[in-house]
């Protein structure tokens, strides 16, 4: 998990999060005194002895070191066992080439605290092997270990107690490879079932023996292809693997799920790098979370009705229906694992809380949560930080048995993207209460006394093992649980109900005793139990269908989502009429329990409403709704004159979740409207109507080229030309691609234009280069994007005709160096003998720093090395860091060299990931590995992909969303480009980062220039 150190992607900073209940604000912290520490050097305050020296910590809190290097390295997930024992994953060779490794594989440690001192003092190997190199996910349950390592997630049972696995077997396998946006931690929950949970590259689940697993209820098979399921997901099982279920979907790099007391889930995701938009997540189950568009898988970058004006909300589409909404947005990072903090150690504030590892900007928080209708809003409260060196990298958090906290640290000045700048550094550290020794009295967890001690714990393998000691029982402990169900704490009420709710013959009593309960988090923990155990909730819960809690009455909702009886529609409408069109999360938990029943539940509701239907509830459920039926309500709130731009547009969005014959005929009858704003509603009507097999009326045919007139000169007139097949617009078409204000609307122009299926347009193009001196250039620069090998022919012949105008020649050649198949085009061109000497010190600028060496040496074969590329070999890394750089200076080398690629905020090209705040992510080290070696480490979505083309063409890009129909890649420039994949000969993945190699593009004192800038940027 150390980012990759390619510049496009220096923002590389991923994976998860979550949150729990509130606490009291914490006092104002007095400015601590790092002047010791400061006064050490560089080397000194990377030794694991001085570690805390740089941190802060919330108040109430002091962090301490429990084991550092060589005790552990590299750490990427760590257990606590019942005695206070840490069990840790290490991945030492993490982004170690093969021959360079000392050990092979990875390794699971325990580290032991022997003498009480709060310091481990004794390692043990569990296991060492290939299989753990990469390992995600550890947890310690009884005898057993489970060790999350893709595409496995594998088992370890020690039979004799001797801390050495006598078994290992494998639970599920298939999740995809090794690496960051894989297979994660497992986790225990107060139902008994296990949790866990994948990154967008785990890709499916399936058993040992290779059958794919298969959702219980839906009989959906457990693969990301959007047949439901995209990207990242969240399982639930027995124990044994059996009843498996998806319980979230559509995260991108969700690293740990987190859950309750109450059952309740929480978890971060991280971004695509660059955006800001690391969010936190309350889960409610079953729930599409929207990384990519529920019905086409398009990336969240594709254009879209209504798309919100924030990047960061348009990243998780949370304009669109039926996406679950976000708890909070953190910025960027990395987030890593999380814990749910449910002991009584720490200050109150963080009762109940959740705790999360961000390695990105160096901090341990805690979200504190509070009520937000049928879900929460939170906020951040920092537990550690560390101010002054950016190599702390925490990855995971844990509690232990005595209610300390600790935090594994990766440190390293990288973090993910299969990069490290440092391979023999890791520490473990502890928070707690200032003069809190380590330790506790374990009581006898196989009595039941010893297990109601050991259930009111918040370490998770020792609730587990007091779980299990109960479940056994039944009904001998039932009385012993009952003290504790009929106690004052809500959290241990609820695990204790677990159980009182699983002693045979005692289920529906408990059950009704928690649904009754004057606590709204007893009563949704009740409705989960009874699903818990399959019974019959309208039967049981008709008192929740009018509960004053608008979240009890949602989790009903969710409930019901399986439940295909006419009374359960008859419920869900008594439960959506009572929502009042202000609680997005009580919306979308309607919209889970009626995604599968859209047409009976919306009909049930709309009987019992009549008339009174559209209020600002039931447009929010109309605009949310599937049903065949809501289109007819869509189009009559579009033709409502009341209704607002923004509304408008809204709704038409809802249109995109609709298919069939019914959509066109509502969206059609909207051209037939007499609206204050037709011109707009007809224009919009056009972008959504399904095509295939449309007939063109006269209606049709008026409203479009009234639109093609409004629009014209847009990217909206090159859509519908290309949407509708209008090859009698050719000029127009011409026109636009030759304009230089929208180059992303010249760049579609063009690509269509050069289809050789439909428009084959390249001789009039050719022509208006020609001729229209104006227009030429940008119809050049159009061409590029287009990916056409007939286009490339083009370019090629421009070059070499030297009764061109110069500029267009050097427009030419810049735009074939812009892609891959160009690049080709662009050497074949060098060696003409026609081309223009003059040209040739702009060629081999471009073909001497492109992504393929092969280029560099067919190159220096016919070029001169441009002077500007340095040839003397650079200090190392740490001489650099220390060197002082001019900030200045280095801001112009960025925005002439760097600009084409990153954004600084609100300038530059969004190709690679915005650097706005780079310097707080990464220190020199960091920032020079990144810029040195681009290809040392490339991160799952910026691997760059290879396409061959049917036609001969070849285009290399970055992935940019992916649906059943099409592959698009992001190109240099900032474009997306969309390929058929019938279009698709070859794909292919390859190693190698995009960025140009700056080692030997810039002089040494450039280099240092760039990174004072970059270091800056905070």
């Amino acid at each position: 998990m150390k980012n990759r150190p390619s510049l496009y992607v220096l923002l590389l900073l991923s994976l998860s999060v979550g949150i729990i209940a509130c606490g009291a604000d914490p006092e104002p912290l007095p400015e601590p005194d790092f002047s010791e520490y400061l006064a050490l050097s560089l080397a000194e305050r990377q030794e694991a002895a001085h570690a805390t020296g740089g941190m802060e910590t919330g108040a109430g809190l002091t962090v301490d070191l429990f084991a550092g290097e060589p005790m552990v390295v590299n750490p990427t997930n760590m257990a606590i066992d019942e005695r206070g024992r840490v069990w840790v994953c290490e991945s030492y060779n993490y982004a170690v080439p093969e021959a360079e490794q000392q050990e092979t594989g990875g390794r699971i440690s325990i580290l032991t605290d022997t003498d009480g001192d709060g310091k481990a003092d004794q390692r043990k190997v569990y296991y060492q092997g290939e299989d753990v190199h990469l390992a995600l996910g550890i947890n310690k349950l009884g005898n057993q270990l489970f060790v999350s390592r893709s595409p496995n997630l594998l088992v370890f049972t020690d039979l004799d107690g001797d801390d050495l696995p006598d078994r290992k077997d494998t639970l599920f396998t298939g999740m995809g490879n090794p690496g960051d946006h894989s297979a994660h931690a497992l986790v225990f929950g107060p139902d008994g079932r296990l949790y866990f949970n994948y990154g967008n590259a785990g890709r499916e689940v399936q058993y040992p023996n290779g059958e794919a697993v298969t959702d219980r209820f839906s009989g959906n098979p457990v693969i990301s292809e959007g047949q439901p399921y995209h990207g990242g997901m969240i399982f639930r099982c027995e124990p044994d693997g059996s009843k498996f279920e998806v319980l979230a979907h559509n995260f991108r790099n969700n690293y740990e799920v987190a859950i309750d007391a109450f059952g309740s889930l929480w978890q971060s995701d991280n971004d695509d790098d660059g955006n800001k938009s690391v969010r936190i997540n309350y889960i409610q189950e079953y729930g599409n979370y929207g990384y990519l568009d529920e019905m086409t898988g398009a990336h969240w970058t594709a254009v879209r009705t209504g798309m919100h004006d924030s990047i960061p909300r348009r990243h998780w589409h949370q304009n669109d229906p039926g996406v679950v909404p976000n708890l909070l947005i953190t910025g960027a990072g990395s987030p890593a694992g999380i814990t749910v903090y449910e002991g009584d150690l720490l200050p109150e504030r963080f009762h109940g809380q959740l705790i999360h590892a961000d390695a990105g900007p160096n901090v341990v928080r805690a979200y504190p949560v509070k009520a937000d209708g049928a879900g929460y809003k939170a906020e951040t409260d920092n537990l550690l930080k560390s101010r002054y060196d950016q190599w702390f990298r925490p990855v995971d958090v844990a509690v232990a048995p005595d209610g300390s906290v600790l935090v594994a640290d990766w440190y390293d000045p990288i973090v993910g993207g299969a990069a490290a700048g440092d391979h023999e550094k890791g520490r473990i550290f502890r928070l707690a209460p200032p003069d809190t020794p380590y330790g506790w009295d374990m009581p006898d967890l196989e009595s039941i006394a010893g297990a109601i001690t050991g259930l009111q714990t918040p370490n998770e393998s020792v609730r587990y093992l007091a779980w299990q000691t109960l479940h056994r029982a039944g009904v001998e402990a039932e009385e012993a649980l009952l003290a504790v169900w009929e106690g004052p704490n809500l959290r241990l009420r609820a695990r204790s109900v677990w159980l009182l709710g699983q002693i045979p013959g005692k289920e529906a009593d408990y059950v009704q005793q928690a649904i009754r309960d004057p606590e709204e988090m007893i009563r949704i923990t009740g409705i989960r139990l009874a699903r818990r155990l399959e019974m019959d909730l309208l039967s049981l819960s008709k008192q929740l269908l009018t509960d004053p809690s608008a979240k009890v009455r949602a989790e009903l909702a969710i409930a019901l989502r399986y439940d295909d009886r006419p009374e359960a529609a008859t419920a869900w409408a008594q439960l959506a009429e009572q929502y009042d069109g202000h609680d997005r999360w009580y919306l979308e938990a309607l919209g889970i329990g009626a995604d599968l029943h859209w047409n009976q539940r919306f009909a049930s509701w709309r009987e019992r409403m009549g008339e009174r239907w559209a209020t600002t509830g039931g447009k929010d459920i109309v605009w949310r709704s599937r049903a065949d039926a809501a289109t007819v309500l869509l189009a009559e709130l579009i033709a409502d004159p009341q209704t607002t731009e923004t509304e408008r547009k809204r709704y038409f969005r809802a249109f995109d979740f609709h298919r069939g014959n019914g959509k066109n005929k509502a969206l059609l009858q909207l051209l037939e409207a007499d609206h204050p704003d037709q011109a707009a509603i007809d224009a919009l009507v056009l972008q959504h109507l399904e095509t295939d097999g449309l007939v063109m009326t006269a209606t049709l045919k008026q409203a479009l080229e009234a639109t093609l007139q409004q629009v014209r000169g847009t990217w909206p007139y090159a859509d519908l030309v290309a949407r509708f097949d209008l090859r009698d617009k050719r000029a127009e078409l011409l026109a636009l691609a030759g304009q230089t204000e929208n180059p992303e609307a010249a760049a579609l122009a063009a690509r269509i234009l050069t289809d050789p299926e439909s428009f084959n347009a390249l001789p009039e193009v050719r022509r208006k280069i020609y001729t229209d001196t104006a227009a030429a250039p940008a119809l050049v620069r159009a061409l590029q994007a287009t990916g056409r090998r007939g286009a490339y022919e083009l370019l090629k012949a421009l070059v070499l005709d030297a009764s061109l105008n110069t500029e267009i020649q050097k427009t030419a050649i810049t735009a074939l160096g812009q892609t891959w198949t160009g690049e080709d085009y662009l050497l074949e061109s060098v060696q003409d003998p026609d081309f223009p000497d003059a040209l040739k010190p702009m060629a081999g600028s471009i073909l001497f720093s492109v992504y393929r060496t092969s280029i560099h040496e067919a190159a220096a074969r016919l070029l001169e090395r441009p002077a500007n590329l340095r040839k003397e070999e650079l200090p190392p890394i740490r001489v650099l860091a220390a060197t002082v750089g001019n900030a200045e200076r280095g801001r112009s080398l960025f925005e002439n060299q760097c600009r084409i690629c990153h954004r600084i905020g609100s300038e530059g090209i969004s190709f690679g990931p915005d650097l706005s705040e780079i310097g707080a992510k990464m220190d020199k080290e960091g920032l020079y590995r990144s810029i040195l070696y681009p290809n040392e480490g490339v991160s799952y979505g910026y691997e760059t992909q290879k396409l061959t083309l049917r036609s001969g063409s070849v285009v290399v890009g970055l992935p940019a969303g992916e649906t059943e129909e099409a592959a698009s890649l992001k190109m240099m420039g900032g474009n997306v480009e969309t390929y058929p994949k019938a279009d698709i000969q070859v794909r292919e993945q390859l190693s190698n980062s995009m960025m140009p190699n700056l080692s030997l593009a810039m002089e040494q004192e450039e280099l240092i220039d760039l990174v004072a800038y970059l270091t800056e940027l905070k």
